[in-house]
């Protein structure tokens, strides 16, 4: 493959090297958590963290595991650096993301460290182009502080469902209000629009509920301005863990599977829009 040359010139001071015979295997995770031009990017020995948030009320990773690229060299132990999201994928896909079987759009991802251009050497059908896309000094992520060991609820459930709710409530709400009990309505979307309130509940041996661990009945609200972004993950994944902790913050984590059949993860964090007094 002429990107396997690539390799030879220069590649020695690169202190990030990624490496993928399917483009798409990216740029389709990183379309999930696009909703604002730039993206923090960090990379580990284990794989590649892409952040992007939203007035610190909102915020998307995505997960892409070492395993996933054909090649994956480190030469730090954190590699961080912030870019345009919008430009990347704009990149990633020059050759127009092409699904026909069999052709593929290859891509060799090198990072020289601060102050360097991210480069993009991506090829098909022995048509080689090269982006150099401008970084900058990635900002700290938000720490939302969600962790297991304070989640009150959690349900996993089949992607399919949820986007049957989301197409049943009614979208002109201002919020989603989500209620999760261990007795009934166990798990409750709920929505206040123009046409009224709907509510759409499953019950906790619903076929399509792989999981269901509710300790205490909750109920709160998230702006649907915020969730929207998060459908994009939704629309890709199969599998869909929805979390509350005990201060009301809502995590969504999507399981997605590539064109290769390997499994990433995409997570949302969204912010309570206000407290709901419980019935």
């Amino acid at each position: 493959m002429p990107l396997s040359t690539q390799s030879q010139t220069g590649g020695d001071n690169y202190v990030l090297v990624a490496s993928l015979d399917n483009v798409r295997n990216l740029s389709n995770i990183l379309k999930a958590i696009t909703f604002k031009d730039h993206a923090i990017f960090n990379a580990t020995p284990n794989g590649l963290k892409v952040t992007v948030e939203d007035s610190k009320c909102l915020q998307a990773n995505a997960f892409i595991q070492a395993e996933i690229f054909q090649e994956f060299t480190i030469r730090e132990d954190s590699v961080g650096f912030q870019v345009n999201l919008t430009v990347l994928l704009d990149c990633l896909t020059i050759f127009g993301g092409s699904t026909v079987p069999g052709v593929a759009t290859a891509l060799r991802m090198c990072y020289n460290g601060y102050g360097y251009p991210l480069t993009l050497f991506l090829e098909e059908g022995g048509v080689v182009t090269v982006c150099k896309i401008n970084t900058q000094e990635p900002e700290e992520p938000i720490d939302f502080e969600f962790c297991s060991t304070n989640v009150t609820n959690k349900v996993i459930l089949q992607s399919e469902s949820l986007k049957e709710a989301f197409s049943e409530l009614d979208m002109t709400s201002e919020v989603l209000q989500i209620t999760m009990s261990p007795s009934q309505p166990y798990f409750r979307l709920s929505t206040f629009g123009n046409s009224g309130n709907a509510h759409y509940d499953y019950p906790k041996d619903s076929d399509m509920m792989e999981l269901f661990q509710c300790t205490k009945t909750q109920t709160n609200r998230c702006k649907m301005s915020l969730l929207k972004p998060s459908t994009k993950a939704l629309a890709l994944s199969c599998k869909v863990s929805v979390r509350t902790d005990d201060r009301g913050f809502l995590s969504l984590q999507y399981l997605v599977r590539n064109d290769d059949g390997q499994i990433c993860f995409v997570e949302y964090y969204c912010c309570p829009d206000e407290e709901v007094e419980e019935e």
